[in-house]
């Protein structure tokens, strides 16, 4: 069974280590590790908009050629998990796969670390959060976003949960004759 591995990993200073890492402890589990940039791009002679493309449909092509997404779902620049891995979450679920999640469930709710990173500068009325451009915080108790933490079939604290929560789903989903 093939995972795709989501998250801003790609952007560490070593992403190819990071990506033998899990991809190591994805066999340890019986999962093949399907890193986001194990496309073989040619991205040399292209326009930055051209390669922003080719990445953009190397990484589709990758999620529909797996059986599931496990999504390193840390923050990310903000108080909120990068941008793309909610995409690529979003996109697996619509296609029946199933999601995930994992991060450092020590770090809070999303609502704790808006108060952070917003440096307390959040108010309250009408039993309702507000951050300094009087826009509602949400406040569901949730790690990140409802729509994220809502998508994903389990949120895990870290990698290794995550593969064992995967394989008790796809384990489920066989039994029940889905996927």
């Amino acid at each position: 069974m093939r995972l795709y591995l989501a998250g801003p990993d790609v952007f560490d200073s070593d992403p190819m280590s990071v990506a033998r890492r899990l991809k190591d402890a994805c066999k340890a589990r019986g999962f093949e590790g399907v890193f986001p940039l194990d496309s073989s791009l040619d991205l040399a002679d292209m326009g930055k908009s051209c390669q922003a493309e080719a990445i953009y449909r190397a990484n589709i092509e990758l999620i529909q050629s797996c059986d599931g997404v496990v999504a390193n779902m840390v923050p990310f620049r903000g108080a909120s998990m990068d941008v793309g891995t909610a995409f690529e979450m979003g996109y697996a679920a619509a296609l029946g796969l199933p999601v995930v999640g994992y991060g450092d469930l020590r770090t809070g709710t999303y609502l704790d670390r808006i108060m952070i990173h917003y440096r307390g500068q959040i108010t309250r009325r009408e039993g309702r959060w507000w951050d300094p451009d009087g826009l509602e915080i949400e406040d569901f108790g949730l790690m990140d976003n409802l729509m994220m933490c809502c998508g994903a079939e389990a949120i895990t604290h870290g990698f290794d949960q995550a593969l064992i929560s995967m394989r008790y789903l796809m384990n489920a989903r066989k039994e029940r004759g889905v996927g």
